[in-house]
C-alpha cells in the first residue's frame, strides 16, 4: 500500500485518514532547496530517527535509529558526496539539525527523493515529522504525534509515498 497525500492538508493510507500540513507554497514536480515547496511524485520512504530521551521505541516493522546528539542532514550544495545524507555535525557544513529542542524531529522518516544519486541544489532533508499545530514547512510532511504513532504500525520498508 502507499501513503497518499492528496493535498495541503490531507494524507491517507488505506482507509485511515490524517490531517497533514506539507510545505508552504504546496508542491512542485520542480523542487530546488529552499523553495519551501513539497516534491510531487512517488518516493520509498527511509528508516525511523527518533529521539530515546523523549519516548520509547515506537511499534514499527521499519527499522529504527536513535536520533543522538551530533547527528544532521546534509542540506549544503558546496559538499556534494554528503548533499541529502545523514552526517555528524560539522560547522563548516550546512545541515538540519536532528536533535532539536522543539518536537519536530522526536519521529522522523526520510523520504527518498534526491535519495539515490542526489542532484545538488534539487532539494535535501524532505521528511515525515511532527508538528503541534499543522503549520506549513520548508517541504517536509508533519503529522501530529498520535497520528504519526499510528502510521508508524501500519507501514513497512516496502511502503510508498506518493505527493500529489
Amino acid at each position: 500500500m502507499t501513503i497518499i497525500v492528496k493535498n495541503k492538508d490531507t494524507l491517507t493510507f488505506g482507509d485511515f485518514v490524517f490531517k497533514c500540513a506539507i510545505g508552504k507554497k504546496g508542491s512542485t514536480i520542480k523542487k530546488k532547496e529552499g523553495d519551501m515547496k513539497t516534491p510531487k511524485g512517488i518516493f520509498e520512504i527511509g528508516n525511523l530517527y527518533y529521539r530515546e530521551d523523549r519516548l520509547k521505541k515506537p511499534s514499527t516493522s521499519l527499522k529504527t535509529n536513535i536520533i543522538r546528539k551530533k547527528m544532521g542532514w546534509c542540506n549544503d550544495v558546496n559538499y556534494p558526496k554528503k548533499y541529502n545524507k545523514q552526517i555528524k555535525i560539522n560547522k563548516k557544513i550546512t545541515h538540519e539539525k536532528l536533535n532539536r529542542k522543539d518536537s519536530k524531529y522526536d519521529l522522523l522518516i526520510p523520504i527518498k527523493y534526491n535519495f539515490k544519486k542526489p542532484k545538488i541544489g534539487k532539494g535535501s532533508a524532505i521528511f515525515i515529522h511532527l508538528t503541534n499545530n499543522y503549520r506549513a514547512t520548508a517541504g517536509c510532511i508533519a503529522l501530529k504525534k498520535n497520528d504519526l504513532l499510528i502510521l508508524l504500525k501500519l507501514i513497512n520498508r516496502n511502503t510508498k509515498i506518493r505527493i500529489c
